[in-house]
């Protein structure tokens, strides 16, 4: 009998399903069957990968209600959550799909005469994708769309408290009539084994991750011995800034976004709240309020708030809370907890927080909201920029000249102007400094997945 793995409901800690736990054989049987694959698909017109693509989107939107609830089980999100997720997620087959026919591309006469110059994009060869648990659908299809939008295959390593979601996704995408082989995806406990095994095949001509910093370094130093093509979605610390001319139903209800959305578990999520001294009492105070009246439980009992992955990420989060405590800061306010025996954290509002204490300094990735009061904009600048992390930020004020201006000095890739959301498909997902390399999503996203040639055409 093979070996398997089994996939808990992190809410109930019941048993969801088993999958086959592969191993390092399997990972290179992966590759084999995305390389034969490749020269066709990469082959094949636009058009028709495009029409893969569109007709994958549409069997998402199909099957919205049973992925949602499968990623509620396997995740613990809310069943609100893993709906937006699977419209997210399903965005970026359409978007690719539209993408995919524009392959773009230059034409022109050289600046010295005699040649003509054109240039191309071609499919960098077979792609090996890593993704998270935290959104197990949307983090796949992120990649999975471009990869096969662009003309490559792909080896799929989802992981391993979510293997159920990225599945049924490629189910679909069968369904779809996407060629065999072109998407293997291998379920296993042995992310280094499976992961290292692809690096070392030099059929592999692509890597895209997202995950931890850490990780992302592991994966970063695996690829320069072959000089892989690397895209590096890594973690972050998303400040929260909230002017003392803020609208503050927005900015209350923005940060319930930016930091509750999927429990605080998501890379973009607020990490740190920086509210000028003006309105911080009124701001805590409304946002206590919210987050006292947050229910907490099992998705498909309805709850808002669901719980953490797993036993370690609820011990290391409550570690943290209590850490932050007997540094001097404040439990303003919290929900209820459930009478379940899942990983549940009670979203938490702490204020009095110090600018430089610990909780404020590491990416949380749990339902804590640490407000840090401000009032000088040099002082808040160098806070905001003072972390090595670079992904997201936010900031509130109705002001928008103002806001603008902040935006542009935040060290992130991406900053919410008024809103707690910063995905888009159409946009160009990614950080700065130790928040990765390379950007998802939008006409980026693709050429992430392609290699740039110039033919030199004598015209004597």
């Amino acid at each position: 009998m093979s070996k398997t793995f089994v996939v808990e409901d992190p809410a109930t800690l019941e048993v969801v399903a088993e999958v086959p736990d592969q191993d390092v054989a399997a990972a290179h049987a992966a590759v084999d069957a995305a390389h034969a694959a490749f020269g066709d698909w990469a082959a094949t017109a636009p058009r028709r990968r495009s029409e893969v693509l569109r007709t994958a989107f549409e069997l998402m939107l199909r099957d919205k209600d049973r992925l949602a609830t499968l990623i509620a089980r396997e995740n613990g999100k809310s069943l609100a959550d893993a709906h937006a997720e699977v419209t997210y997620a399903a965005e970026f087959f359409r978007w690719f799909s539209e993408e995919a026919v524009r392959p773009g591309g230059d034409y022109g006469e050289s600046p010295a005469g005699g040649t003509r110059t054109i240039v191309r994009h071609r499919p960098v060869g077979v792609a090996a994708l890593v993704t998270p648990w935290n959104f197990p659908a949307a983090m796949a299809t992120r990649k999975i769309g471009p990869a096969l939008a662009a003309g490559c295959t792909a080896v799929l390593k989802p992981a391993a408290e979510t293997p159920l979601t990225a599945l049924a996704v490629g189910e679909l995408l069968v369904e779809a009539g996407l060629p065999e082989g072109a998407l293997q995806i291998v379920t296993s406990t042995d992310a280094p084994g499976v992961v290292g095994a692809w690096l070392e095949d030099e059929r592999v001509r692509k890597v895209s991750f997202t995950g931890s910093t850490g990780v992302g370094r592991q994966l970063l130093h695996q690829a320069a011995e072959r000089v892989v093509n690397a895209s590096m979605e890594l973690g972050g610390n998303a400040p929260f800034v909230v002017a003392d001319d803020a609208d503050l139903d927005a900015a209350v209800a923005g940060a319930m976004i930016a930091k509750f959305r999927n429990g605080g578990q998501a890379c973009t999520a607020a990490n740190r709240l920086y509210v000028h001294a003006a309105v911080a009492e009124e701001f805590s105070a409304r946002l206590g309020a919210a987050i006292e009246a947050l229910t907490v439980g099992h998705a498909l009992a309805g709850a808002e708030i669901g719980p953490l992955i797993s036993a370690n990420a609820l011990k290391r989060t409550q570690a943290t809370l209590e850490a932050a405590v007997a540094e001097g800061a404040r439990v303003a306010a919290q929900a209820q907890l459930p009478d379940l025996p899942g990983h549940f954290l009670a979203p938490t509002l702490l204020t009095d927080v110090a600018a430089d204490a610990d909780v404020v300094a590491d990416e949380l990735f749990a339902p804590i909201a640490p407000v840090v009061v401000w009032n000088d904009d040099e002082e808040l600048l160098a806070r905001v920029n003072g972390s090595e992390y670079g992904l997201a930020a936010y900031v509130f004020s109705r002001d928008l000249k103002r806001a603008i201006d902040l935006a542009e000095r935040f060290d992130a890739g991406m900053v919410g102007v008024n809103r707690g959301l910063v995905s888009d498909p159409a946009a160009p997902f990614g950080g700065v400094k130790q928040s990765g390399l390379g950007r998802e999503g939008a006409r980026e996203g693709l050429l992430a997945f392609c290699e740039t040639q110039y033919l030199s055409v004598d015209w004597s």
